[in-house]
């Protein structure tokens, strides 16, 4: 059976999937946004993000990818995920699949943020 997809804003969220997503996602969002047309023929900018039960579309676009990062304390000043955030978000979800990801192999590197 093939998963429901879910179009919604990150604030329409529940805090679980954010902090997933979080992890999915922990250099920030904004260099992950992909496009694509709604219904009514418009391109909309959103973040993708699967879980077991869903393929969900997060609508944002560049400036509010920022600024959602910006203003989340569970990011540092260079706009990554705090180690210890992340360390107690893995301990939550720790049946996600999504252990390819070696957060710290690149955590000492500087980010680039104006691609």
């Amino acid at each position: 059976m093939a998963k429901p997809k879910v179009v919604k804003d990150y604030d329409k969220l529940t805090e679980d999937i954010k902090e997933q997503i979080k992890l999915n996602y922990p250099l920030g969002f904004r260099r992950n946004l992909i496009t694509f047309k709604n219904i009514q023929g418009r391109y909309i900018s959103a973040l993708p993000f699967e879980t077991e039960e869903k393929h969900y579309l997060v609508r944002m676009t560049k400036a509010e990818a920022v600024e959602i990062i910006e203003n989340d304390t569970d990011y540092n000043d260079d706009g990554l995920l705090k180690k210890d955030v992340r360390e107690d978000y893995e301990e939550k979800y720790e049946d996600s699949d999504d252990d390819d990801f070696d957060f710290d192999s690149i955590a000492s590197d500087e980010p680039n943020f104006d691609e």
